[in-house]
This record gives C-alpha cells, structure tokens and sequence, in this order.
C-alpha cells in the first residue's frame, strides 16, 4: 500500500477485527441508507397529510424514475468505487485516482442526458406511467424539481458517496447523503405548507427534495478540498485517463449494476400500471407499502455497501480467510434484520400505513399488501447481496444474469401470471414467488462461480 493511503484506511481493509472493520463501514451506510429512505418517505408522509390520495399517488408515479437517477450513479458510482478498492488492494493507488475521475466525469454526462431527456419527453412519460386526469399534474410539478433540477446534483451525490466509501472512509460517505436526508425532513412542511398556496404542496415537496440534493453535493465538494490533492478521490483528470482495461472494468460492473436497478425500479413501474387497473386508491395503497417496505431493505443495501469494500479489496489482495469473515458476518446481520422486520410489520401494519394517509379505505388496504409483501423481504436480501459480492469480485457479467434473471425472469413474468389469476392481490404475492426462485438460483451460482481468490495478474483488473 502506498502512503497517501492513511493507516486508519489500511486499519479498516487489512488490520481491524472483521467485527470492528464491519461495524466502521456498515453503521454510516446504513444510517444514511435509512436518512435517504426517511427523506423520500418524507414526501409522501407529508404529502399524506393533505388527505389528498391523488397527490399521494403522483408523487408514487414518479418514485420508480426517480430512482432510475440512482441506477445512473450506481452505473458510474458502483462500478468505479468496486475498482477503485480492487485497485488500492493491489497497491495501484495512481490508476486508483484516473478511475475515480473518469467516474464522477461519466456520472455527470449521463445525469445530465437523462435530466434534458425527462424535460423533453415528459407528457408521454407521463401518459406512459399511468398518470390519470387527477394524478396528472401532480406528477408533472414533482418531476420537474426532483429530475429534470436535480437529476445531476443527486447523481453525483451518490457517485462521490460511493467512491470515497471505496477508500474505506464510509462516515465522510455517509455525512452528505445524511445531511441531505436531515435537510429535506426540515424543508418539506417549511415548503408545502408555509411558503407554497394550497394546491401546491406536492410542488413544495419537490422544490425542498431539489434543494436538500443540491446541498449534499456541495457538501461533498466541501470533503474532497479538505482530503486535498493527494487524496485517491478526484475531479482532475490530471494523471490521464484510465488505462483501457480499467473503463471496461467500471461499466462492466457499473452496467449491470445499473440494468438491475432500473429493472427493479421497472418492476415498480409495472406494479403501478397494473394496480391502476384497478382503481387509483389500489394504487396509494400500493405506493406507500414500496415506500415502507423499503426500511428493512435499505438497512439490507447500507450493509452491502458497508461490505463491498472490505471484501473487493481483499480478494484482490489475496486476504481469503478474512474475505470469508466479513461475506458470512455481514449475511447474517442482514438476515436478523429481515426477520426483524417481519415481526414489527405484521403486527404494527395499519399504524405504518396510517403514518402516510388517514384515509380508511386507503390505509386498510395498503396493510394487506404490507402483510404480504414483506414476507419476500429475507429472501430479496440474500438476492441483492449475491448481486454485490459478485460486484465486489469485479465479475459483473455473473452479477448482470442473476439480475436480469430475477426481474425479467421471475419478478415481471410473475406479476402479469399472478395479476391475471388472483387479481390485485396476486400482483402482492409475486414478489414473495418470484424471489423464492432467485435465492435458489444465487446460491447455485455463487457455489459453482465464485471466484478463487488472490491477487490478479499485471494487467487484469
């Protein structure tokens, strides 16, 4: 390892007990998974509270493109952040520094193709979600302020948290997705009911979205002048470009990375069409159970992340044992949480519905789903963690089938399957179905694929 990595970064990738380098790493990404999910759901608690379930419904029509900006990171973010720790393991600190410009350049370019693409396409975009004559324009104001606006800003957000978690500093990582989350919670009424006219509160609710985002990118702009020149994170491009190798690296995990996230946010979008079918309070109801089940899941994805780098660089530098500890250490927090989870959302589901509406109808049929729904919520962790070790080996083709497999062989045939035999309901138990079916595939592959491990030869990745 060369010196301009810092021994508490070498302490966390080499040195600590798995235990406490675990514990470094997953506490920030879990926290700011959980403020990033407390902020989206913010909107729509908020939102909620007008009692009003066609703008509740808007805002939920949007959630799945909104998230397709957090495939785009992932595309640039997961897939430079997983080289770059390979790359330190491997003491390759200077193509380290290329591979994080090259990222944050290529999370720009493609957060602001998108953004003009969602301002340019936005009626049939629209028409194409499902929007309806009441939902219409509610769609349309939160679309605007949180893609179209802020599209770039919460792209290289999440670029910049991923690639200096991949030096090991996950609580730097962490504070600007947090302090974003904190921001948009105090902005949200602040905007929707003080500052906006009545009518306006869904156009409130993304303006304090849009800000909150622009002020965690600042944030981290902030921590990349306090780690200086030296530092492995970089805009400058200084050094050159990547070697070849290494950009086909990065979009080889980066793509399927991002193809999974947009094929999950996919499965959302389909789910809405379909619940649509049925009435627009089927799909509040929906809306808020993607929302709350998202608790449980995102702990789930903080822990991945948390992991990711810890095991990328130690396979890479042939640290086999302590790359074991951390995969079957950080496999079972996920799994307690999961149960956890079950546990409260069974009991407590019509107080989690009635946190984002009062209305009856609504909040009884969203715990139903809720009951239902999160019984899938063990098994759709051990999918995505599959999904990450696999990003972690650098093998992003492995990573990319079992994605495409889940969603486009499980989860979407599923909901059409089940939608058609029991109705509404049947769209619920899909994911319960289709990911009984993915965590049986994972295994198989990861016991015959994974990869041996020890550092690769000069000029592999």
């Amino acid at each position: 390892m060369q010196a301009n990595v810092n021994s508490s970064q070498e302490d966390v990738f080499e040195h600590l007990p798995v235990s406490a380098a675990l514990r470094k790493m997953i506490i920030p990404a879990v926290s700011s998974q959980l403020i990033v999910l407390i902020y989206n759901m913010a909107d729509t608690f908020f939102v909620g509270q007008t009692n009003n379930p066609y703008m509740v419904a808007g805002t939920s029509l949007i959630l799945p493109v909104f998230n397709i900006t957090l495939c785009l990171a992932g595309l640039a973010g997961t897939g430079g952040g997983s080289l770059i720790s390979r790359l330190l393991g491997q003491s390759r600190e200077e193509e380290a520094k290329r591979v994080s410009a090259f990222s944050l350049y290529l999370g720009l370019a493609i957060s602001a193709l998108f953004a003009v693409g969602i301002a340019l396409f936005m009626d049939p975009i629209l028409n194409l979600l499902g929007a309806g004559e009441n939902t219409y324009e509610y769609a349309k104001q939160y679309a605007l302020c949180v893609i179209v606006l802020g599209g770039i800003p919460t792209v290289l957000s999440n670029v910049l948290a991923n690639l200096i978690r991949s030096i090991g500093r996950s609580k730097e990582a962490s504070a600007g997705i947090i302090l974003g989350g904190l921001l948009n919670i105090a902005l949200d009424p602040l905007f929707m009911f003080v500052l906006m006219p009545d009518g306006n509160e869904v156009l409130g609710a993304g303006i304090a979205t849009c800000l909150s985002n622009c002020t965690a990118f600042l944030f981290f702009i902030v921590v990349l002048l306090r780690m200086g020149r030296e530092s492995v994170v970089t805009f400058s491009p200084r050094g050159g470009w990547p070697r070849r190798a290494s950009i086909l690296a990065i979009f080889g995990v980066g793509i399927p990375s991002a193809v999974t996230t947009f094929l999950f946010d996919l499965d959302y979008v389909i789910i809405d069409k379909l619940m649509v079918s049925y009435n627009e309070l089927a799909l509040a109801a929906v809306g808020i159970v993607l929302k709350v089940e998202r608790f449980p899941l995102n702990v789930g994805v903080g822990i991945c992340q948390g992991m990711m780098p810890l095991v990328a660089y130690n396979y890479s530098a042939g640290n086999k044992q302590r790359m074991e500890d951390t995969i079957r250490l950080a496999r079972r927090l996920g799994l307690i949480i999961a149960g956890i989870s079950i546990v409260l959302y069974e009991l407590f589901a019509v107080q989690f519905a009635h946190l984002f509406i009062s209305d009856v109808q609504t909040v009884e049929l969203a715990s139903q789903f809720l009951r239902i729904r999160v019984l899938a919520t063990p098994l759709m962790f051990l999918s995505f963690f599959t999904v990450y070790l696999f990003q972690a080996f650098g093998r992003g083709r492995i990573s990319l089938f079992l994605g495409v497999v889940r969603w486009l062989g499980f989860n979407i045939p599923m909901l059409f399957l089940l939608n058609a035999v029991f109705g509404m309901f049947g769209i619920v138990w899909s994911q319960v179905t289709a990911d009984t079916l993915t965590v049986i595939l994972s295994f198989y592959v990861y016991w015959k694929y994974r990869p041996a491990v020890g550092v690769p030869q000069e000029g592999r990745i």
